[in-house]
């Protein structure tokens, strides 16, 4: 391993984060190609899927790609799905080496990928850049061996926690330069998801808007009794951005057939308690392919994920700004007696968003 494997293994990790959010349930991937120093093809991931990263940087490099070093974010793929395997693409382009950050857990690839190449006789450096590798595919490792997507929870607050008034006023309460922010975060996830609650209360569109993004992100409203309104900006869309519904077992059936008539897609889940499971939403959820949530709340919501230790990351925006005890706290009731029992994450970033604070928290490792 040498520093230049780090610069180049950086630059593939950052091609790859082009494609989040647009790639499920596929990973997104990028990689460099490099012969004699200097780059000759790199590429990511693209929409839907594919092509894949490998085959974008290896058409760009042509000829070039013979004897050079191929820098993976992921191990090349060993199967043949919808398009043949990575591996052998690196093999048959006459790569010399390949460096990857991580292998891939999906069962089809796990050490086939880096099995193969090395029968090839090409050179395999793994491990570099591991766990920024690690953190970005996240999202894939964790539907491939639990069944769910990554969760991201946003919360934006006032300086005392509140995400609202006691009347329930709450735009705005940071600024445009957080809330454009939050617009990029969501291009970088598969959804976006809500509570019933939020939906009623503002109307969302959940949308990414100002940023020239063309592919959106999908909604997810989590509604047990599916009581949301039909005249919605939501429902207005819903064949335009696709729309998932998360709703228990017993919703109306009449309700389900007019959601589905305007274009969403119904995902009926367990309950647990008086709410839905949330363990199952996100099983479901993984079943239709998604590896990255973006949820922005409501308060029940967020604390009902914190509850079940089911949040990755915690992504919270503080404003200078104090509303008092009347207001809407931004996490519900927890039911937490002791300290110790309450949800821990460890700081990863810290930045100003114009009068705002933008704080990143992660799940500790364990």
């Amino acid at each position: 391993m040498t520093q230049s494997d780090d610069r180049f293994m950086a630059m593939a990790l950052s091609l790859g984060r082009r494609g989040q959010g647009r790639t499920w349930p596929n990973p997104a991937v990028g990689c460099v190609i490099v012969r004699s120093g200097r780059v000759v093809g790199r590429g990511w991931t693209q929409p839907g899927g594919r092509p894949h990263a490998e085959a974008v940087a290896l058409a760009q490099a042509g000829p070039a790609a013979e004897g050079a070093t191929a820098y993976v974010s992921l191990e090349p793929c060993a199967h043949t799905g919808q398009t043949p395997p990575c591996a052998q693409a690196l093999i048959d382009a006459g790569v010399a080496r390949v460096v990857a950050a991580i292998g891939d857990s999906d069962p089809r690839v796990s050490g086939q990928g880096f099995a193969m190449l090395r029968a090839a006789g090409i050179k395999v450096t793994t491990g570099v850049c591991m766990d920024e590798a690690g953190f970005d595919h996240e999202g894939f490792f964790l539907r491939t061996e639990q069944g769910r997507p990554f969760v991201t929870l946003k919360l934006a607050a006032s300086f005392d926690g509140r995400i609202a008034t006691g009347s329930g006023q709450s735009k705005w309460i940071t600024g445009p330069e957080a809330r454009r922010a939050v617009h990029a975060m969501r291009a970088r996830h598969d959804a976006v998801m809500v509570g019933a609650g939020t939906a009623r209360a503002d109307d969302p569109s959940l949308t990414v808007r100002d940023l020239g993004i063309e592919a959106q992100p999908a909604r997810v409203v989590v509604s047990r009794h599916l009581d949301l309104p039909l005249m919605s900006s939501l429902a207005r869309s819903a064949r335009d951005v696709p729309l998932f519904l998360c709703h228990g077992h017993s919703a109306d059936a009449e309700r389900i057939r007019a959601w589905e008539g305007v274009g969403a897609t119904l995902l009926s889940c367990g309950a647990l308690g008086t709410q839905l499971d949330p363990h199952d939403v996100l099983q479901q959820l993984g079943q239709v392919g998604m590896t990255r949530v973006f949820c922005e709340g409501g308060s029940a919501l967020a604390a009902t994920l914190l509850a079940h230790d089911l949040v990755d990351e915690l992504v919270g925006f503080t404003a200078g700004v104090a509303i008092g005890a009347e207001g809407l706290p931004s996490i519900g009731a927890l039911g937490i007696g002791a300290l110790p029992d309450a949800p821990r994450f460890d700081l990863i970033e810290t930045r100003t968003i114009g009068a705002d604070i933008l704080h990143r928290w992660k799940r500790p490792q364990s």
